[in-house]
């Protein structure tokens, strides 16, 4: 494991000092840039002085805080309490310490199901997409995977009142983080189903922890905005994302399909399309059931939602698990013909320091 960490983190300190020539050479700082970018400014927002910030706008748009979930910047700020970091660097400490316990995790897994060289290139491959940089920036997808990596780890594992906790943690992290309850639910489920109701209470207590964190958060801002069952998707419908079985996705497919646009985005919609040949892919492998159901949570989600389309490849960052046809197809590559599983992995590499160096450097796009 150490190994496919000192791999990921090299990946991610090179992707970082990509970024910073380049942040140097167009006059920006790039602590700035990874610390205080788009969402970070909402999070390092609620982490110093609470919940309570809404934006108006002319065009209707209204954009509460609400609509950030309170893991993260309840960890900044207790980061901030115990050492002498400010906002911006706790925010980043907590985003890169969470990355490592991500990739622990994912290999963990990948080490479980296919053994060492194929948990290595899956770390190493996730520590590589297009966007990858989001890691190493002050934002929650390393905390979301983090918590999700290990808890589909306790399940594989059998360690369900853990699997419960840790999937708790992850519907408290993102809006996306109940597709780690659905893997946790949908496991037990099967479990009992092939013993019959036969099942230990910690399966059932596991089951019963795994939905808690989300719908905890969503309640609490349903009675803060008084609408206790809709108040929650109110504040997302404002900031103008909801889930409308991709009508709002398939419209602005047909828009840059028909009209062109920035960069980002035929990349982000030749991401998103990538997503579902993988999971294709991880259904024509048999992969376990829990993985199945948390990486067609997160593409459920994503296709199905509208709004903020160029961040749609961030949203499936947490989905490791479509990564592994490829991690496995690498590894046998890498034993035939080393030399050409090194190309691979360099030409992913070139890609993923520049382009995520031009989102944040030089796009200018929300991520």
């Amino acid at each position: 494991m150490a190994g496919a960490v000192g791999l990921f983190a090299a990946a991610r300190l090179l992707g970082v000092a990509v970024l910073a020539l380049a942040a140097r050479a167009t006059g920006q700082q790039p602590f700035a840039l990874l610390g205080r970018s788009w969402d970070s400014v909402w999070y390092l927002g609620i982490a110093a002085h609470g919940y309570g910030r809404t934006l108006h706008f002319g065009d209707g748009t209204v954009q509460s805080d609400l609509a950030f979930f309170p893991l993260y910047p309840a960890l900044v700020r207790a980061v901030t309490a115990v050492s002498p970091l400010g906002w911006g660097a706790a925010g980043l400490a907590v985003s890169w310490l969470a990355a490592v316990v991500a990739a622990c995790g994912i290999h963990a897994i990948g080490d479980r199901l296919y053994g060492r060289t194929t948990a290595t290139l899956l770390v190493l491959l996730w520590g590589l997409l297009p966007h990858s940089v989001v890691l190493s920036m002050a934002y929650t997808e390393p905390v979301l995977t983090a918590f999700a990596a290990w808890s589909l780890y306790a399940v594989l594992t059998g360690r369900w009142v853990w699997a419960g906790a840790l999937a708790a943690l992850a519907g408290l992290s993102r809006p996306n983080g109940p597709a780690v309850a659905a893997a946790v639910l949908a496991a037990a489920g099967h479990q009992a189903w092939r013993r019959r109701g036969k099942s230990v209470h910690r399966l059932w207590t596991g089951a019963a922890l795994a939905p808690l964190g989300w719908t905890a958060y969503v309640l609490w801002v349903g009675l803060r905005t008084g609408d206790v069952p809709g108040g929650y998707f109110r504040v997302q419908r404002l900031w103008g994302s909801r889930f409308d079985l991709g009508h709002g996705s398939l419209r602005f497919v047909l828009h840059l399909l028909l009209h062109g646009d920035r960069f980002v985005f035929p990349v982000a919609l030749l991401t998103v399309a990538a997503a579902a040949v993988l999971y294709a892919l991880l259904l024509a492998d048999r992969a376990p059931l829990p993985l199945l159901v948390y990486a067609g949570v997160l593409l459920l989600i994503t296709f199905g939602g509208s709004g903020f389309f160029e961040s749609k490849p961030r949203f499936l960052l947490p989905a490791f698990p479509l990564l592994l046809p490829l991690a496995r197809a690498l590894a046998r590559t890498a034993r035939a013909r080393p030399w050409h599983a090194t190309v691979v992995v360099g030409a992913l590499a070139g890609l993923s320091f520049g382009y995520g160096a031009y989102l944040v450097v030089l796009a200018r796009v929300p991520l």
